[in-house]
């Protein structure tokens, strides 16, 4: 297959970002109405129960606008504005600020966001003082940082969809009864996305993506695999890893199992993947059958 010279992934990211410039200028526009000149002097009010009621009356406000996740598809309106706000204050809304709601006051989901909002606004004061921090170019750019999360979690999915579709055919042709499902096991500290039961034992299936070549993070991806394998064996299960990776430089023949299926490809030619995983799974027919 062939090399992929383009940053796919910063090019699908950057187009997402162009669709959620709509929500920023929404958002200057709804500050201007308050009485401040721009974003940036909005962030540095130093009124605090001014910021509060603005933020508030923001996430109470139906600006029937919806923002944009890592593939474009929607967030609802509540989480829309929620997401913003957090990114604008260059902030995790998910794996940040959501575990903390809890121990905020307010009487209300809104009032405790609205809250917490404006602590970390009063915070990012003296660490963002030039009005050009608040303008939409470095907004953006922090915007596809954290566009780059659900994209992932996103293409995870989306795999997984793909490789039991393929697989059922397989196990459809070959006559095999064995029973696919797409929820998760955990175990250890690891992650398996699907896993193939059948009469005489389990399959367990991690898939792992991996767009970029080289750097330390080659080998930490490499070591997940190894452990994915090592954990699922350790506890009596058979482990059957699937690598999608275009330059990737570990030798999976190092692994401490026969059993894998690499693809040798860029994740983002989902097309490409696709036109091959299901001859790579009738390689490793015999696996299932084991568990048939």
């Amino acid at each position: 297959m062939d090399i992929v010279l383009e940053n796919e992934r910063l090019r699908d990211l950057v187009a997402v970002a162009r669709e959620n410039k709509d929500f920023y200028d929404d958002f200057l526009n709804y500050v201007i109405n308050k009485g401040y000149n721009n974003v940036h002097s909005f962030v540095m009010e130093d009124d605090k129960d001014r910021g509060y009621k603005v933020i508030l009356d923001y996430l109470n406000r139906d600006n029937g606008m919806n923002l944009y996740n890592g593939v474009l598809d929607p967030y609802n309106p509540s989480k829309s504005k929620w997401f913003f706000l957090a990114w604008l204050l260059r902030d995790a809304p998910a794996q940040r600020l959501q575990p903390i709601l809890k121990h905020v006051p307010g009487d209300h989901y809104n009032e405790r966001r609205a809250y917490l909002l404006n602590e970390v606004r009063d915070f990012l004061q003296p660490l963002y003082p030039d009005e050009r921090h608040w303008q939409w170019t470095p907004i953006a750019e922090v915007m596809i940082d954290r566009l780059e999360g659900s994209r992932r979690a996103a293409r995870g999915t989306l795999y997984e969809r793909i490789v039991s579709r393929n697989m059922s055919s397989v196990f459809e042709d070959n006559g095999l009864d064995l029973e696919i499902s797409d929820k998760e096991v955990e175990m250890e500290g690891e992650t398996y996305d699907l896993h193939v039961s059948g009469s005489s034992g389990t399959l367990l299936v991690p898939i792992k993506t991996r767009e970029t070549m080289g750097g330390g993070h080659a080998s930490l991806f490499t070591r997940d695999i190894k452990e994915a394998i090592r954990v699922a064996e350790n506890n009596g299960y058979t482990c059957l890893p699937i690598v999608i990776a275009e330059a990737w430089g570990g030798n999976l023949e190092s692994l401490d199992s026969d059993r894998h299926i690499r693809i040798k490809a860029n994740p983002n030619q989902i097309s490409n993947v696709e036109s091959v995983l299901q001859s790579e799974i009738e390689e490793v027919i015999d696996s299932f059958n084991q568990i048939s």
